[in-house]
């Protein structure tokens, strides 16, 4: 049996639905660069589809109409803007506005505003949340180019609800950061290039209906067993005591995006390829949690449960905890810093301290939360106050717990089932973990918790879980937040299952005894006493000598010295030890094993032998916890008989003595100054991390300028794109109307206010000697063939009345035109400049000279 991570309850009903039920969402989600791929991704959806697709990107709202109308050239599907209170349509386009949070109630869409800051591009994250909330097994979320990690943790809510989770490959992004992200996050089903992953969307919707998971294939036992049997063989995790529901609800997700159709072919697919059978462990852990999930319990922890605990412990307690299926630590991280809130709120007198044992089965989990490492999405969960306190930003966005909540807790791979259990916890946070089990396998469980935890001890459950049967076992504190206090129980109530992996032998009948038991506290004592008696005393030191641990009764080897307190064992040694204890030291750190020095003689104020001394040193192993340091034993042995000296003595042997002598004091005055040294350094070393100190703030400050220049350029990049398509568009008509002006052979010359020149046609260069350079050149400085003076004239009356002008003008080569002036009006109705035509009429003319040539009339 596998230790599942904390979820929300499931929904009861299979994740599978018919288009029926309600619209399947496609939740799209990008950042810089992401337009092209948008667009690359709904060109490839037919028209007729029968999902509806929402867009989410990074983009300032000013350019939101924008997005709209570049979208709806792509697609034959209508787009339109987000609006609050608007039915979700299957076939349609929705674009989310860049400050809005979406909800989906029942069919239509509620949109509340959402200020969003520029290092809190969250948008993503709170779309793909919202869909797996409203459609669980009905939602495809995709992340699309951008930078950052916005939509990882919207894409595993989206996994965890039984819906689909796609990424763009990579290689194919313009920005590959949010792509990555959610990749290395282990939340995604799909990668592949825009196009490809909407036909793998529509493929995933089609086949929805069809699989065979009927009630049939559920029964069959056989098929299952087989099953269980590559995930035990594979995995070493057993999954027959989980919820059949459960599995099969996940099994059932698996299939989707395989394309199996049977859940025999699923299986021999499973036994083809490893890595799937991965995947589907990883699957069922059902690895969902955050920060302060069920707000209520965590309130009243904070406001009665951990005070009382307090309370009851006046004197101090260094209390311990187990959160078991820790998934990625969210829930312990969150247990540390409410009791850290506590001790700040009430100040005790008295020390506190709290080890939190924090398992998973899950090995990439429990690696995770070691890390400690978390998205800015927690600021929702967490609130601002608590992410500045307990937190520290780090370069690229995401925030790192605070180094002294990190050390209160010990992450470690252990299976709740199989495993034996922490014991003397006082507090046990097991949430929403007992409704994945089978009722047999809860009933075992919670006698265990039982047996776990001290004397009036708190057990933590979901808000779905209770202790069921076990009502003399454990009290309720508070019924809403379903906070238990342990009770003392009878015999017959203790915990008969005892999970091992060393050995299944069933535990033995309780037999009535009149012999004491051997309980901890006796344990305890006796344990003591032969420490007592029968070990050596002895002291723990690092390289430098510093005294780590004293373990025994070291007077009679070690004294305080004089002056300021000072914990270094050359100090601390008393006279006649001192100098063979440095060399004892040097000969272990450089290698020799278990160096002894005997038979050293102390002695008494008067100079007479009081005791002799046997010393040992012993390094470490540099693999052990203790690596680096060497542990010191001192023993008293008895004094050897005195031998009587010769009446008469060498004198080269006084001779040496006196050396030796000088040279112990020199070897003294040299050790001094060395501590005398090491103490400065000491101190220089604080001020540098003081400056460190400094310097980090300083990187902090810059990091988060950093932040928001990024974000900055990520939207100003999205607008150059949408600029760019309206440029091209500009062009494109720009050419549309020049073609145009220059197909009607009518010379045109469109002028400013000041009446130069803004744009004319190829026609009016017969006319006008004009050349491309002469634009925003003055009308009255080009040359022309027109006998017409009072041109400019007419065109300041027209600007002046806004009444047009048209006159009969022959030029000097002997042609007609009719010259036709009329206001220039932009889009907004303004009038900004004239336009003068000119229209050849000289045939005209000629045909009409003939006439009164003809009929004798005179011109």
């Amino acid at each position: 049996m596998i230790t599942p991570t904390p979820a929300p309850d499931e929904p009861a009903a299979s994740a599978t639905a018919s288009p029926d039920a309600g619209v399947p969402v496609v939740g799209i989600g990008a950042s810089a660069g992401g337009l092209d791929p948008i667009c690359e991704f709904l060109a490839s959806v037919p028209a007729a589809s029968g999902m509806a697709y929402v867009v989410a990107q990074h983009v300032d709202p000013q350019h939101q109409d924008i997005l709209t109308q570049l979208l709806q050239r792509v697609t034959p599907m209508p787009v339109s803007d987000v609006q609050d209170g608007m039915a979700l349509l299957p076939d349609r386009v929705y674009v989310m506005p860049a400050r809005g949070q979406l909800s989906l109630d029942g069919g239509r869409i509620a949109l509340q505003p959402h200020a969003v800051r520029h290092q809190d591009h969250l948008s993503i994250d709170r779309l793909f949340m919202a869909l797996a909330r409203h459609s669980a097994g009905q939602t495809v979320g995709v992340i699309l180019s951008g930078m950052g990690a916005d939509g990882t943790l919207g894409l595993k809510a989206i996994r965890d609800s039984g819906g689909l989770t796609m990424a763009q490959l990579p290689p194919s992004a313009r920005f590959e950061s949010m792509p990555v992200s959610a990749i290395s996050a282990g939340v995604v089903d799909v990668v592949a290039p825009p196009g490809e992953l909407a036909r793998r969307a529509l493929d995933w919707w089609r086949r929805d209906s069809g699989l065979g998971l009927n009630v049939d294939a559920l029964l069959q036992r056989d098929a299952l067993q087989q099953m269980y049997q590559l995930l035990l063989s594979q995995t070493g995790a057993n999954f027959s005591d989980y919820k059949l529901s459960t599995v099969m609800r996940r099994i059932e997700r698996r299939m989707k995006v395989r394309q199996c159709r049977e859940l025999p072919a699923y299986i021999d697919f499973l036994r083809d390829n490893p890595a799937e059978v991965e995947l589907l462990f990883k699957e069922l852990l059902i690895g969902v949690t955050n920060f302060f999930r069920g707000p209520k319990v965590w309130d009243y922890l904070i406001e009665t449960a951990l005070p009382q605990l307090l309370a009851s412990h006046p004197h101090g307690a260094a209390f311990k905890a187990w959160v078991p299926a820790c998934s990625t630590g969210e829930e312990a991280y969150t247990l540390a810093i409410s009791f850290h809130e506590v001790l700040e709120q009430l100040r005790p007198a008295a020390q506190y301290t709290l080890q939190i044992f924090a398992t998973d089965l899950d090995d990439d989990a429990v690696t995770r939360a070691r890390q400690g490492l978390f998205s800015a999405a927690i600021r929702d969960d967490v609130g601002e106050q608590r992410l500045q306190r307990y937190f520290v930003a780090t370069a690229n966005g995401a925030y790192r717990i605070r180094k002294d909540i990190r050390n209160t807790i010990i992450f470690a791979r252990q299976n709740i089932i199989s495993d034996p259990p922490f014991t003397k916890l006082d507090l046990l946070c097991c949430r929403n973990l007992l409704i994945y089990f089978t009722a047999k396998l809860q009933r075992d469980l919670i006698p265990l918790f039982h047996y776990a935890l001290k004397q009036d001890g708190l057990l933590l459950l979901g808000s779905a879980e209770t202790p069921g049967e076990f009502a003399e076992l454990f009290a309720p504190m508070n019924g809403a937040a379903r906070v238990y206090r342990r009770l003392d129980a009878s015999i017959n109530h203790v915990a008969s299952y005892f999970p091992t992996r060393v050995s299944n032998v069933s535990a033995p009948s309780v037999i009535a005894s009149d012999l004491p038991s051997m309980n901890g506290n006796l344990q305890t004592q006796v344990e003591q006493q032969l420490l007592k008696k029968h070990t050596p005393a002895a002291v723990l030191l690092n390289v430098h000598g510093d005294i780590l641990y004293i373990h025994g009764r070291t007077g009679a080897y070690l004294e305080p010295a004089a002056g300021k307190a000072n914990w270094n064992i050359h100090a601390m040694a008393r006279e006649g030890l001192r100098h063979e204890l440095a060399g004892l030291l040097k000969r272990a750190m450089q290698g020799e094993e278990t160096p002894t020095v005997r038979g050293l003689i102390q002695r008494d104020a008067a100079g007479h032998p009081a005791t002799a001394v046997d010393m040992t040193a012993e390094a470490m192993e540099e693999a052990g916890p203790l690596a680096g340091a060497v542990l010191v034993t001192f023993a008293s042995v008895a004094v050897p008989a005195e031998r009587r000296r010769p009446r008469s003595r060498n004198p080269q042997l006084l001779e040496l003595e006196q050396q030796l002598a000088q040279a112990r004091l020199e070897i003294q005055a040299v050790r001094n100054e060395m501590q005398a040294s090491r103490e400065e350094l000491k101190s220089a070393n604080e001020e540098l991390q003081s400056t460190n100190e400094e310097l980090q703030s300083t990187n902090e400050e810059l990091t988060t300028s950093k932040e928001e220049m990024q974000s900055l350029n990520e939207e100003l990049y999205t607008v150059n794109a949408e600029l760019q398509s309206k440029v091209d568009d500009l062009s494109t008509v720009n050419g549309d109307m020049k073609n145009l002006l220059n197909s009607t052979d009518v010379a045109t010359i469109f002028l400013d206010s000041e009446l130069r020149i803004r744009r004319f046609t190829d026609r009016a260069t017969q006319i006008y000697k004009l050349i491309p350079g002469d634009v925003q050149r003055p009308l009255g400085d080009i040359v022309n063939d027109l006998a017409y003076p009072e041109l400019e004239e007419d065109a300041r009356e027209v600007l002046r009345t806004l009444v047009y002008s048209e006159r009969q003008i022959p030029t000097r080569s002997g042609g007609w035109y009719t010259v036709r002036i009329m206001p220039y009006r932009t889009v907004d109705n303004v009038i900004d400049g004239v336009v003068v035509t000119f229209i050849n009429i000289s045939e005209a003319k000629q045909l009409e000279a003939r006439l009164r040539l003809i009929q004798g009339t005179p011109e």
